[in-house]
């Protein structure tokens, strides 16, 4: 291995990596928290107001997990290309109808793992030197998405770039999942719900999580430790949701009222 060329694509990583998270949580919190018109038209979930000490935290963790999340990605760079992953560039290698289908399997695969390392880290043993970071964001804001400790940073970074040696992706697909995966974490941690809701009380929101979904997991601590979808937690009935907002438990044709907290 080159090491001064892994070096280089870590830097470059980092860059890109930090640059993606500010400029993504920072338009978010700039839109729900800065401005007083909603121009976004979230629906604030609790009353509590961050202190901006607790924000400047969560923004020093997320630049340590940037960080870390760049050396296994750069490592999986450099592979690729040698031509030692599963990553490809031709679409008539596998195909349109696997193109397809590998995204929805690479979100499934990691919601999969991340549930389970989520439920881990929440034992009473591992929760006070591990994941108590990310939760002493008891109402976080959009600059949480990233906010770990460095072991859960790692831990979390450690599955895309196993599965890309085994499972055919195309890198344009790779990288939609990336995007997705930095606006689900940085909007599912804003404090405010963006979906309508119909959406929410629809198809769609009975297995895709939202930001009200993952707020109460930061209320509660044992429900809702899913990432992309609601499947694991209904399993296993660790899924709240519907009855704890006045907009969802509503009927769909009565009126709309916004909740500033769960149960109103």
């Amino acid at each position: 291995m080159n090491w001064t060329a892994l070096l280089v694509t870590t830097a470059a990583l980092f860059a890109i990596i930090l640059a993606r998270y500010f400029l993504i949580a920072g338009f978010f919190f700039w839109a729900l928290w800065k401005r007083t018109d909603n121009p976004l038209h979230g629906r604030k979930l609790t009353r509590i107001v961050p202190p901006k000490q607790l924000i400047r935290r969560e923004m020093g963790w997320s630049i340590v997990a940037s960080a870390i999340y760049a050396v296994p990605g750069a490592i999986v760079l450099e592979a690729w290309q040698r031509g030692d992953t599963a990553i490809y560039g031709n679409i008539n290698d596998y195909g349109w109808t696997w193109y397809l289908a590998s995204v929805p399997i690479y979100l499934f695969l990691h919601d999969t793992y991340f549930y389970w390392t989520h439920r881990v880290m929440h034992h009473r043993r591992i929760f006070p030197v591990m994941h108590s970071v990310h939760h002493s964001s008891r109402q976080p804001t959009p600059w949480a998405g990233f906010s770990f400790h460095p072991t859960e940073s790692l831990i979390g970074a450690l599955i895309l770039p196993v599965m890309v040696w085994f499972i055919p992706i195309h890198v344009s697909a790779l990288l939609c999942i990336l995007i997705l995966m930095t606006i689900v974490s940085i909007t599912n941690h804003s404090g405010f719900e963006l979906l309508p809701d119909g959406w929410l009380r629809g198809l769609p929101g009975r297995h895709w999580i939202s930001a009200a979904h993952h707020n109460l997991h930061h209320q509660r601590y044992d429900c809702n430790y899913g990432l992309y979808f609601r499947f694991w937690d209904r399993l296993l009935d660790t899924d709240r949701l519907e009855t704890e907002y006045d907009f969802l438990s509503e009927t769909p044709d009565a009126p709309a009222t916004s909740s500033s907290g769960p149960g109103g």
